[in-house]
């Protein structure tokens, strides 16, 4: 199920293509293999950055021991 929001940008994507002309994009060509690589090898690194900074984030934090064995209720931190 596509969001509501994206509704109404995959209407208007033929729309949009339709008024390109084919020859408005110049030096659009075959991209060379390296470059193509370097740009998938790219892709990979960032992603895999996006999915450690997640995970870091996400990740539960150590709670703090109680010392004294009682239990603090309404105390944000204490329990």
């Amino acid at each position: 199920m596509v969001p509501p929001g994206n509704i109404l940008f995959l209407l208007l994507l033929p729309v949009a293509a339709a008024q390109m002309t084919p020859g408005s994009c110049s030096g659009c060509g075959p991209l060379f293999l390296p470059l193509l690589a370097g740009l998938v090898a790219a892709d990979a690194v960032v992603s895999q950055l996006i999915v450690v900074v997640v995970f870091v984030c996400v990740r539960p934090r150590s709670r703090p021991t109680q010392e004294d064995g009682r239990i603090y209720i309404n105390m944000p931190g204490r329990g």
